[in-house]
Parts: C-alpha cells; sequence; structure tokens
C-alpha cells in the first residue's frame, strides 16, 4: 500500500492534531483578532492573506519566550493561547479553514483508540493542565464537556474525559478514515528500491544518466512500515506498507525507567502510578504500619505521595535533588492553581529526616538519596550523597523516574537519532534531535519525531510539532508540483 505520510503508534494528540493539518485545515489570523505581543501581531499583519503553515515559521518564533525548547512549539501555543502563562484565559488569535486541495495522504497507527496514552491513565487523578489547554484546534474543549460538567471555567479534568474528548474529535472532524486501530509496528525500515522495478510509465522519458544522478536523491528516501493488526477474533493480520515519510508520534509512556539495582524485581517493587493505585483501591496496603517507598521528584511520584498519604498509608519519599533545586516542576508550578502539589513539595521541604531523627508518622522526605537495593524481607537500603546509609523495613516501593518509549521497530531502538547516541531516548535527558523547525530528525531525513519525543509533554506544546510537519511537507509537495509543471522528471 503506497501512502505519503504515515504516523507510527501516533494516535495521541500529537497525531491527531497531525492529521487534521494534514487533512487540509488552515489556520488564519482571525479578522478581528489583536495579539497581545505587538511585535508578533505586526508580523502576522504582514501575511495576514496567508495561513500560519504557509509563513516563515522561523521569522514568526524568533524572540518569542515560553516553557518549550522547540520554537515553534512556542509560537503555536502564544497564537492558541495568548498569555497562558500570564493565567489569562485570552481567545485563540487564530480561525481555520478546510482546504482541501492541501489533503496530504496520511495513517495515523494506533495500539488502541484515538487518544493513545490518555486512555490508560490513572482516572482518579487531576490532570496538570486546565481542560482548555488540552484541546485541539477546531472544537473548545468547553463546548464539548459542557453538557457533561458544571463550572467548567479554569477547572482541571480527570483523564478519562480528555480521552474521550480526543475520541471524539476524530469522529466531529472527518479524520476516521485516517486512522487504524489495534496496530502494532514490528519494523520501520529505510527502502531502496531498484528503479527498474518502477513501472509508472514515466521511465521511458528519462535517461539513464538522468535517473543514476537522481536515485540517490529519491529512491532512499521511501520507508517500508511492517507490522500487525489485531483483529476481533484475536488473531493477527499482517501489513506491509510504503510511506514518503514516517513521523514518531509514539510518546516516552512505554517502558518505566528503572534504578537497575539488586532486587528491583521482587513483586513488593512497582513502576507505574496504575499499579500502585489498584494496590491501594483493593486494600492491599490498609492498615499496614510498614511504610511505602516512593523514589521520584516529578508529578507522577507526587500523585503517588498524595495517594498514599490520602489513604493514611505512611511514606518514605527518596529523590537525589535537593529541594532547592530550581529544575524541580513544582517551582514552575503556580500556588494557587496547583495546591495539592505544592503541599506535597511543602511536606518535602519541611519533614525530610535528619541524620539524627527517626522517622515521622505520615510523611518523611529523604533529600539528596538514593536507593542501593531491595532485600528479598521487603527492606531497602538507602544511602545519601555523604555515603550514610539506612535501612527501613517497606510495605511496597513504586519507583517513579520517568518512562522510555518504545523504539524496537527502529534501528539500534532508535538511540541514533537522539543527542546523544549512546544513550536511550528520553523525554528530558535524550529527546530526538530534530531540525528546529521542519521537526524533521536531524540524523535521518524524512522521518519526523513531535510530541514528548522531542521533549514536548503538555498538549499545549505538543501541537507545535504538527505546525512545523505539515509547513514542511506542504512546502515540498508545492515544490515537487512546481517542478513537475515546469517539465521536470516527475520523480517525487
Amino acid at each position: 500500500m503506497a501512502i505519503q505520510f504515515s504516523t507510527h503508534l501516533g494516535n495521541g494528540p500529537s497525531g491527531i492534531c497531525l492529521s487534521y493539518m494534514l487533512s487540509g485545515y488552515r489556520p488564519y489570523l482571525s479578522p478581528e483578532a489583536i495579539h497581545p505581543n505587538p511585535i508578533l501581531h505586526s508580523k502576522l499583519e504582514e501575511a495576514r492573506h496567508l495561513s500560519i503553515v504557509d509563513q516563515d515559521l522561523e521569522y514568526l518564533s524568533e524572540g518569542l519566550e515560553g516553557r518549550s525548547s522547540n520554537p515553534v512549539a512556542v509560537l503555536f501555543d502564544t497564537l492558541l493561547h495568548p498569555g497562558a502563562d500570564f493565567g489569562h484565559d485570552d481567545p485563540s488569535v487564530l480561525h481555520w479553514k478546510l482546504e482541501q486541495h492541501h489533503y496530504i495522504r496520511h495513517l495515523v497507527l494506533g495500539k488502541g483508540p484515538p487518544g493513545g496514552a490518555w486512555h490508560n491513565m490513572e482516572g482518579s487523578m487531576l490532570t496538570i493542565s486546565f481542560g482548555n489547554w488540552m484541546e485541539l484546534p477546531g472544537l473548545k474543549f468547553k463546548d464539548w464537556a459542557s453538557s457533561k460538567r458544571r463550572n467548567l471555567k479554569g477547572d482541571r479534568v480527570v483523564p478519562e474525559e480528555v480521552a474521550r474528548y480526543y475520541k471524539h474529535y476524530v469522529k466531529v472532524m472527518g479524520l476516521q478514515k485516517n486512522f487504524r486501530e489495534n496496530t502494532y509496528i514490528t519494523s520501520v525500515s529505510r527502502l531502496c528500491r531498484d528503479p527498474d522495478d518502477d513501472d509508472d510509465g514515466q521511465d521511458s522519458s528519462i535517461s539513464a544518466q538522468q535517473l543514476q544522478m537522481e536515485k540517490s536523491k529519491f529512491i532512499r528516501r521511501n520507508w517500508e512500515v511492517r507490522g500487525y493488526q489485531r483483529v476481533a477474533d484475536g488473531s493477527h493480520v499482517p501489513f506491509c506498507l510504503f510511506a514518503e515519510n514516517v513521523a514518531l508520534a509514539t510518546g516516552t509512556l512505554d517502558s518505566a525507567a528503572r534504578l537497575e539495582v539488586e532486587g528491583e524485581d521482587f513483586p513488593f517493587v512497582f513502576h507505574s502510578m496504575p499499579e500502585f493505585g489498584k494496590a491501594v483501591s483493593r486494600g492491599k496496603l490498609r492498615g499496614r504500619t510498614d511504610p511505602v517507598l516512593i523514589v521520584g521528584s516529578g508529578l507522577t511520584a507526587a500523585d503517588a505521595v498524595l495517594c498514599a498519604y490520602n489513604n493514611n498509608i505512611p511514606v518514605i519519599h527518596v529523590f537525589r535533588r535537593r529541594v532547592t533545586d530550581p529544575s524541580l516542576i513544582f517551582k514552575q508550578l503556580p500556588k494557587k492553581l496547583y495546591p495539592e502539589y505544592h503541599k506535597v513539595y511543602h511536606m518535602m521541604c519541611t519533614q525530610s529526616c535528619s541524620a539524627d531523627s527517626n522517622l515521622l508518622s505520615e510523611y518523611t522526605s529523604f533529600p539528596e538519596h538514593h536507593v542501593l537495593s531491595f532485600k528479598s524481607d521487603m527492606k531497602c537500603i538507602l544511602q545519601s550523597t555523604s555515603g550514610l546509609k539506612k535501612i527501613f523495613k517497606l510495605s511496597a516501593a513504586v519507583v517513579l523516574i520517568g518512562s522510555h518509549p518504545n523504539l524496537s521497530f527502529l534501528k539500534e531502538q532508535g538511540c541514533y537519532l537522539g543527542h546523544n547516541s549512546s544513550q536511550p531516548i528520553t523525554c528530558k535527558g535524550n529527546p530526538v534531535e530534530i531540525d528546529a523547525y521542519t521537526y524533521e530528525c536531524v540524523k535521518e531525513a524524512h522521518l519526523f519525531a513531535l510530541g514528548p519525543l522531542v521533549g514536548d509533554n503538555f498538549v499545549r506544546f505538543l501541537k507545535g510539532g504538527a505546525l512545523g510537519v505539515t509547513h514542511c511537507l506542504a512546502a515540498r509537495q508545492k515544490k515537487n508540483h512546481l517542478f513537475v509543471e515546469r517539465g521536470g522528471d516527475g520523480i517525487a
């Protein structure tokens, strides 16, 4: 099956937004809109007749600042949510037009229904972002949810609602024809075809010398995507398709990061919030006097602390950083908007265990500590940066120190695509290295990456990846059309 574009396991918000834009939806500056940034607004006015996709993204992004290291992500966010970082809920300055002549053929492949990992998240936890920050272009989250919930203004929502919104979005925007569920990718590899095998009726007009010159430019850029689809009776139906371009929109939640210490595989050691949540909800830890060990200093670890704390389960909270570390996520969250996370951070700072003190009954933090090992008798050995060791008896341990994407379908597990090719791809430490404005992989032409794979965990910012990729593909499509119109050989 030949297509121009395919996304792998990409039916989360990144893949959905990309499909929306590849389907021909184009953003324009709204007629009455005035962006609060006067310099950006002046730039937008210069080319008001053009869609944002067709403008110079580097020029528009210049000088903008935001909570993403990707300039197009910051640009698109400030157009969709002006002033969001200052607590404002200003309307988008964009309006969208469906221009079907801009449609680029593509498939979006995912293991489950549209929404990706949002269908598997812990249902009782509030999202870190507000509902309107979770929305995708063209359908306001508040409008969709107004008949289901009350007092939506400024509300954070539970993941289940977000997942249902994404599934509905694909349907209401007419994107279903581009989506394939229950698909599992086994390999994505370069396909080098022999030009003699092409039977498209054009070879007769191309000289052998000309064809040889073009071979290195065009033939090797095609991808072969193999995998299987799980059908209703549980059987696996293999497939193989060819794509001119491939985008990686897989997210990074496939496999939990591990401490790689002795005893980490014991059954009392969990590596995900859902695992721990199920153990708590089933009452397995209720009434235990031994504490739960929670490892990590991010928001998922904070969720685990809150879960245990709210169920009267004592907590030992271990993390490598100092509580004053400016890179801690809690320092980036306004106290008024995220009181529960600041409650955890306050406990991290004020209820830490000193060398000569005992554990506190409800919660004790161990900054600048790491786990040395777990023992079969449910004991754990911790070590401080000074080398001091401590042993504790546990009722359970929860290791929440991040996660890695599953890129096993790529050569070298995809490591060669990262900034550090000797390390696995991670959202923070080693994202995929991309061109800042096209999201094309620096080390692999015609392979794109967006979302958490390039460091954008928040839905607010991953939408910029869709803009960057669409901008790139639309420009190439236009260039190819001009090439053919001017008497080119038609190879594309």
